[in-house]
């Protein structure tokens, strides 16, 4: 079976009981300000995902790893805005990708309410960061990601509240916050494993 037949085959599933749902809108009612994220998955037989390390410099979320992403602009799609966000930061062609679909959608701290898009894309592809957004770009072994023994719990103090999260440590490389957790519903979802 493909990568992308596997892929669309747990996604039909139907979802798990226990999946993240992220935080709650902090200190009011205001709506949350849409975002997509491109989950590339690479077609291999050791598939891995694309991601990206933001540059240390930038006012949200600084350095921190995350997928190809942004918001979601008026009058496009979740799926048009993750291929156009992840041909902006890494110069991945949108015809370059095979479109899964959507996942669960995650509310983050900062007010962003994001939608996952899964897309199966070709291993070794000559893509090039974006300086003005990313520092570094690389691909972690999905299966490694999707392990829950790799998927740590953790605890700190933000704003003045305590907050769980989950961190995933690959190569030396911190991925935690949204990212992580959408990499959690993921892996229940897709029961990789």
């Amino acid at each position: 079976m493909s990568l992308f037949d596997r892929l669309s085959r747990s996604l039909a599933l139907d979802g798990p009981a226990e999946l993240l749902v992220g935080d709650l809108l902090e200190g009011g009612e205001d709506p949350l300000r849409e975002a997509a994220v491109l989950v590339a998955i690479t077609d291999r037989a050791e598939p891995g995902v694309l991601l990206t390390e933001r540059r240390a410099d930038l006012r949200d979320h600084a350095g921190q790893i995350a997928f190809p992403g942004g918001r979601v602009d008026d009058g496009e799609t979740a799926p048009q805005a993750a291929l156009r966000e992840a041909w902006e930061e890494l110069g991945l062609d949108p015809k370059s990708v095979r479109l899964v679909g959507e996942v669960d959608h995650y509310r983050t701290v900062t007010g962003f309410g994001v939608t996952p898009v899964i897309g199966v894309v070709p291993p070794d592809l000559a893509l090039s960061a974006n300086p003005a957004e990313v520092a570094d770009w690389f691909e972690a072994p999905l299966g490694f990601l999707l392990d829950p023994a790799n998927q740590l719990r953790r605890t700190a103090r933000f704003r003045g509240a305590e907050r769980n999260y989950f961190e995933i440590i690959w190569n030396g490389r911190q991925i935690w916050g949204a990212t992580a957790a959408m990499l959690v519903n993921l892996a229940r979802r897709l029961r990789w494993n």
